[in-house]
């Protein structure tokens, strides 16, 4: 199904199955920041911002023991005790794939340094490019709404297979702008983007992050990838491939 409404002037995307295969970020991403967690915490525990992450991470962790959650101890004795707490929590929270906004902080850190180093490199659907060109000719806003880090998403879009595509992209949202079941956030993002909801399309592969931006008064597309999860059954308009958006 084809999305032609000329009341949009905007595009909202998420990154995992819509924009970028989930096996890159359950396979590579993923994988890339747990075997380089003790490596990156043991050169930069010291520093403000990591410190700042890792201040967020001791909060949650309270919070989580409070809750009866049954974290990994937390120890802070000594650095290398420290070390260890973090990196035990860390990986427990990874096992979860908890939105936590330090832990994906943190992940951001992680892959910007394999970017750096030419070992990650981000990876679009074929579509996606094209799609990102024609929207700009068009003169449409293309924003980015994920849970992941706004840094985690700019690195993906600049260090793409496909060339830097991150030109085509005016903004980045993360969970700083609220979670992304909640129809409040997509309210505050509209408002960032000085636009009313009806003037925006979300895009998402998770119908029921599609119904909290339909009921901000946002326009819905499903996206079905090969490899998405299945989906509930669902009121939102479907498509395969980007190319049925404003084509």
């Amino acid at each position: 199904m084809t999305l032609h409404d000329q009341s949009v002037c905007a595009i909202l995307l998420d990154i995992e199955g819509t924009t970028t295969p989930l096996d890159f970020v359950y396979k590579a991403l993923f994988p890339y920041a747990r075997s380089h967690l003790r490596q990156f915490l043991s050169r930069h525990l010291l520093s403000p911002e990591v410190g700042a992450d890792i201040a967020e991470l001791h909060a949650e962790h309270r919070m989580d023991t409070e809750q009866g959650l049954n974290p990994p101890r937390w120890c802070d004795n000594t650095p290398e005790e420290e070390l260890e707490s973090v990196v035990e929590y860390i990986e427990w929270l990874m096992d979860r794939d908890r939105k936590s906004r330090s832990l994906k902080s943190l992940q951001g850190r992680i892959w910007e340094e394999g970017y750096k180093r030419g070992e990650l490199r981000g990876q679009v659907f074929d579509d996606v490019p094209r799609a990102l060109e024609r929207w700009q000719k068009q003169e449409k806003k293309i924003s980015i709404f994920s849970s992941g880090s706004v840094l985690a998403q700019k690195l993906l879009f600049t260090h793409a297979t496909a060339g830097d595509l991150s030109r085509h992209i005016s903004h980045y949202f993360d969970t700083t702008a609220g979670s992304k079941t909640d129809k409040r956030s997509y309210q505050k993002i509209a408002s960032v983007l000085q636009l009313s909801p009806s003037e925006i399309v979300f895009i998402s592969d998770v119908s029921i992050e599609l119904d909290a931006a339909k009921s901000a008064g946002m326009h819905t597309l499903l996206c079905l990838r090969a490899g998405n999860r299945p989906q509930p059954a669902s009121t939102h308009m479907l498509i395969q491939t980007l190319d049925e958006v404003f084509p």
